[in-house]
């Protein structure tokens, strides 16, 4: 049975979903990037406390591209995180699978390269190498998915609602573009419009675009789990808190004969575009004409 894991966007939503999902994605502060909002190593394990007296699963994301700068306090942060009670750790970057050999953490890995992870080969390559599981790239078609899962034993997560991250900077873009205009902004979500497309836009201590339509695989998710994809992952960004418990209490009550039904209730309810992201989009290799 698939498991609903939520990116929550603060901790009172963690206690208002904790009877709709079956665990979170927690950020750890200076080491994630791409969430909501991110926790103290202390906030965490009272996090972890409450979330495992009620049998909810808890993953750390260490997805930040990592300097040599950050290595000590990596490395000093992987080993308290490896004493709490987690489920796994989704990673980006290479050195924390070697300082969880180094250090024999035994942390139950998540390869999370985001628009890397996209075949089996390399997947199972990682998996032989003290990788635990892989989060799918959310550019795959279902078919790739599907060819994926068919070809590895490895747990797989995947992306099946809400706004995705798209490309990230360590530039200081947004606020490189107030100062040179001599605007005034302090909103923590400013928008891009191109194309007739709007799109959000973070900048703390990175900058991240999203997309500008809503994932919504309402109508996939119960197929996707026949598959066995053990975790679909849920983002609350950018979306009101309480709008977004009723979108959770909708999936929770997804069945086969009412997909449809929830996947257009969902959309009934948001104020955004919603989309089957890359699912029905087959890939075009397309070499461009000079001039």
């Amino acid at each position: 049975m698939s498991k609903f894991i939520v990116i929550p966007s603060s901790k009172e939503q963690i206690l208002n979903l904790l009877d709709l999902c079956d665990g979170f994605i927690l950020g750890l502060n200076n080491f994630s990037v791409n969430l909501p909002i991110t926790f103290s190593l202390e906030e965490i394990k009272d996090i972890i406390k409450l979330c495992k007296s009620l049998q909810k699963q808890i993953f750390i994301s260490l997805n930040k591209n990592m300097h040599n700068a950050d290595i000590d306090e990596l490395t000093s942060n992987l080993v308290e995180l490896s004493k709490l009670d987690l489920d796994g750790l989704i990673f980006y970057d290479i050195a924390i699978v070697n300082l969880n050999k180094k250090l024999n953490l035994n942390l139950k890995l998540f390869w999370h390269q985001e628009h890397l992870v996209t075949n089996y080969y390399t997947i199972n390559y990682w998996c032989k190498n003290g990788v635990y599981g892989s989060f799918l790239s959310s550019e795959l078609t279902k078919k790739e998915i599907l060819d994926i899962k068919d070809n590895t034993n490895c747990p797989l997560m995947m992306n099946v609602f809400g706004f995705i991250p798209m490309f990230t900077s360590k530039r200081p873009l947004v606020k490189n573009y107030l100062s040179k205009f001599n605007l005034q902004d302090n909103s923590k979500i400013n928008y891009l419009e191109k194309e007739n497309n709007i799109y959000p836009i973070t900048s703390t201590n990175v900058v991240t675009v999203y997309s500008n339509n809503i994932l919504n695989l309402a109508q996939e998710i119960n197929e996707l789990s026949e598959k066995n994809i053990a975790y679909f992952v849920f983002n609350s960004f950018n979306i009101e808190s309480s709008l977004f418990k009723s979108i959770m209490l909708l999936f929770y009550k997804l069945t086969n004969e009412n997909q449809k039904e929830i996947f257009d209730k969902i959309n009934m309810l948001l104020n955004y575009k919603s989309d089957t992201g890359f699912l029905y989009k087959n890939t075009v290799y397309k070499v461009k004409k000079n001039g």
